[in-house]
Order: structure tokens, then sequence, then C-alpha cells
């Protein structure tokens, strides 16, 4: 094992290799950060340039995109309300708070060290339990993914606050944006129309970027004020090491949610950073600071994310089977060198996968030196007048719009998306909670409509698989337990206030 790793180390310390990684490093956060270009996107721009080269340099600079991409995203989301991936979304939520406090360092400080400290644990697991890990994702079938996605919506028990029937309410719409396009096993229309732009559904991307920046935009701009008394009191100081020390539990949350989600084919960085940010808040000791601008609501996300970078290669390198749109890029470009995923590939070319594992290691310590270098720039171009940040930021998220799929159709779906997220907001919705639909919508779907294929329309199917059993107990747990703590806590209060 240690001569392979010495192998390794030796063609990844290559000067061509170190070079491409720390290409594939910087481009990514670039491609992170632009709304609308994902890690995946970026992953993919990039694989043209693969030609001639070496097959593990290939790779290795290709994961360094892949691992960037994580950090670039949380750039956008805590600084202009706008998640560069997917993934990123629930970094928004504390993020952002944090750097309408004027703590914008101390936000990107802890998703830069927590990202890194998670891609590196990605890197300890993927070594050390690939081939076992790998059968985990073998067990999961139609009624786990949908257990699983019923999971990830009962988490918006947890920011709706108050109002469960606005939460649902929004969380249901997103549903239903989520169902246009053209259904997945009859090949009908539905909910397009009578056009064409629909057939392939509402790009996640779109809506997200209209629904988190565009309407952050004409909130501000209706509202006006707040980013008036904001500016000019933004930070730049970093996380100490105490506060960095005190985010032990929820950076071990995001590594476990993060090694779970990874594993599974569709799962994602996405699932693994709510589920992970739920559970951290279920056992912090603060869990009252969460949704206010909490350190420990960037640090259980961002290391979420992290950790799937590894992760999601452990069924790609053992099966063939991506967990991820980033890893599946990485298939192509395996299969464009003619490598062959699978358990011989360990011994067939023992170079290209440990040569992979110590660039992952690099990678990862690239991004904590590039993001440093980052992190005081990004802050002061959004301490700016707020007409000039405005025009600026809109421009951006339209451009990354466009570049989505090359049609103004995307941009004009993020800009409904804005004046739907701003009406949201404005009669109390929830934005959150349809976003959460709308990236959960396709899984759960397909995988209901699978399952009850497959069971000829028996939905005891859910209840007869253990796997599938778990997650909806844990499912109706997570709804109902903030219900029944609020409930307990108001009974509390009206005690008080009768012994008074």
């Amino acid at each position: 094992m240690l001569d392979r790793f010495v192998l390794g180390a030796q063609i990844a310390g290559q000067p061509l290799a170190l070079l491409m990684m720390l290409f594939g490093v910087a481009w990514g956060i670039v491609g992170g950060a632009l709304p609308g270009i994902s890690g995946s996107i970026a992953m993919a721009l990039l694989l043209p340039l693969t030609f001639g080269m070496d097959p593990a340099v290939a790779l290795m600079m290709l994961a360094g995109v892949y691992i960037g991409a994580m950090y670039g995203g949380s750039i956008t989301a805590i600084l202009i309300r706008t998640p560069g991936t997917p993934g990123a979304a629930a970094t928004v939520i504390d993020g952002y708070e944090l750097h309408r406090r004027g703590l914008s360092g101390k936000a990107l400080g802890v998703s830069l060290v927590t990202g890194t400290v998670g891609g590196l644990a990605s890197v300890v697991i993927l070594v050390a339990f690939a081939v076992p890990l790998s059968r985990v994702a073998l067990a999961f079938g139609p009624p786990e993914y949908f257990a699983l996605g019923v999971f990830g919506l009962a988490l918006i028990s947890s920011f709706v606050g108050r109002d469960l029937l606005k939460g649902a309410i929004s969380a249901l719409l997103g549903l239903i944006v989520a169902t246009a396009g053209t259904d997945p096993f009859s090949g009908t229309p539905r909910f397009v129309f009578g056009g064409t732009d629909l057939l392939t559904g509402v790009e996640v991307a779109a809506g997200m970027i209209g629904l988190f920046a565009v309407s952050e935009i004409f909130y501000q701009v209706a509202e006006g004020g707040a980013w008036e008394t904001i500016r000019g009191k933004f930070t730049t100081a970093l996380p100490t090491w105490v506060e960095l020390v005190r985010l032990r539990v929820a950076m071990l949350v995001g590594i476990v949610m993060g090694t779970i989600e990874g594993l599974l084919p569709g799962g994602g960085g996405a699932i693994a950073a709510f589920i992970a940010y739920n559970e951290t808040k279920r056992w912090s000791k603060h869990p009252e600071e969460f949704g206010r601008g909490s350190l420990e609501g960037v640090a259980a996300p961002e290391t979420a994310n992290n950790v799937v970078t590894g992760t999601a290669l452990i069924p790609l390198l053992t099966f063939g089977i991506p967990g991820s749109n980033s890893a599946a890029i990485m298939l192509a470009a395996m299969m464009l060198h003619g490598i062959a995923p699978g358990p011989q590939l360990f011994e067939r070319s023992p170079q290209l996968v440990y040569g992979l594992f110590v660039g992952l290691v690099i990678a990862n310590l690239m991004m904590l030196g590039l993001g440093l270098l980052a992190l005081r720039p990004a802050i002061a171009v959004v301490n700016v007048r707020p007409p000039l940040l405005f025009a600026a930021i809109l421009a951006l998220v339209l451009i990354g719009a466009y570049s989505i799929s090359n049609r103004m159709f995307e941009v004009w779906v993020v800009l409904l998306m804005g004046l739907v997220g701003y009406g949201m907001r404005r009669f109390g919705f929830n934005v959150l909670a349809m976003v959460l639909g709308l990236v959960l919508g396709f899984l759960v779907e397909v995988n209901l409509r699978r399952s009850l294929l497959i069971s000829l329309g028996n939905p005891w199917v859910f209840f007869t698989r253990p796997i599938s059993l778990v997650l909806l107990v844990f499912a109706l747990i997570t709804l109902l337990w903030p219900i029944v703590r609020r409930a307990r806590d108001d009974h509390a209060v009206r005690r008080a206030a009768a012994a008074a």
C-alpha cells in the first residue's frame, strides 16, 4: 500500500500535474462563484483540454475543478445571497446573515476551513473504505431514494419558523414547478403551455438564481435602507482558532452526511448540505442562532459539500456509477482515455488511482491557499454603493442564466422566479422551502412512480424495506419534532404567565 502511495505522489508531484491542478482549482473557484456555472459545467468546459494529457493528470485537473467549485459556490452564497452551486443553497441561510452583520470574513473563512477539512476527510474515507462503502450504494433502490427525498422535504419544518402551513405551500409550489417538462415515463409534455422551451423542465440553477439573488435585489430596492446601513461595515477578520474548534460537532455531522450522500448516485452535495444543516441545528447548544447568522450553520453544509467531492468517487471507481453530476464528468474523462472503472482498476492502474488520491489532497490544500488570497478582494468587491452593486449582481446573474443553455428562456425564468421570490418574501412565504421542493421534486416523483410500478401499485413497498422504512420514520420525526418543541415552549410560557 505504501509503495502505491509513493508512486501516486511521484505522479502528482510532477510540475505539469501541479500546474494543471492549480489551474483546475482556480477555474473551479471562478466557475463555482459565477451563477449558472456549476462545478459540473466548469469541469465539462475543460474536458476537451484533456485530449493528449496523461490520464492521471487529466483526472487530477478535473478533480481540482470539482474541489474549487465547492468553495466558489459559497462565496456568492455568502456575499450576494446567490449560491453559485446547488450545494451552496444551504450556506445562504446563515452565511448571508453573517455578511449582513458585517462578519463576511468569518463566514468565508469558516466556509474555506471547514470545506478543506471536509475535502481532506473525504480522501481518508475514499482510501480506507472505497470497496466496503461502495456496497452501500447497491442497497438503494427506488423506494429508498423516494424515502430519502421525503426526508429532505421534511426538513422544511426546521426552516419555516412557526408558520408551517406557508412553508408547506412554498415547498408544494417548488414541487409543482419541478414537474414542468416531459413526463419521465410516458414522454408526454406537461405544463409546457403549448411551447417547446419547457420540454426539458425548469433548470434548478435558474430557479435558485431567481429565487435567491433576483428576489433579494427586488426586495432591497423595494424596501430600501438595509444595504446603506451595513455598507462599509464588512470586516475581513478571519475566524479564530477557538471559534473553529467550537465547530467540531458541525464538521463531524457534515462528514457523516456527506459520506452517506456521496455514495448514492444522484444524491449529491445539495441534499447532504441541507440534511447536515438540519442535524447540526438539532444537536447544537445554540439552535436559536440558526437562521440569524450562526457559524455552525455555515460549517455543517460546507463540510458536507466538500466531503461529497471524495466520497462520490467511491461508487465511480469501484462500480463505474457516478455519485453526482461532477463525478459523471469524471467518468466521461475516464472513458475518453480508455479507462474502465471497476474493482480491477485498483490493480490494473494503481498509478492512476493513487495519483488521484494524492492529487485530491494537494488540490484541497491549493483551495485553502487560493481561497485565502481571494477572500479579501471578494469582500471588497461587494462593499460598493448599492445601485452599482445591484446593477453588477443583476448583470452577473443574467449572464449566468444565459450561460446555462445559451438561450434567453432561462433569463426570463430567472426574472420570473425573482418576482415570485419577492412576492413570497413580501407575504411571509418561505423561499428556501420552495427551493427545497424544486431540488427534490424530480427525485421524489420519479422514484415514487418507479417503486409503485415495481410493486404493482402496492404502497407497502416503502414500509417492507428496512432502509426506506427507517428514512420515512426519520422524516416523520424531523417533521414533527419542531412542532412538538414549539408547542411545549408555548405551553411553558402560558404556565409561567398564569403563575405570574
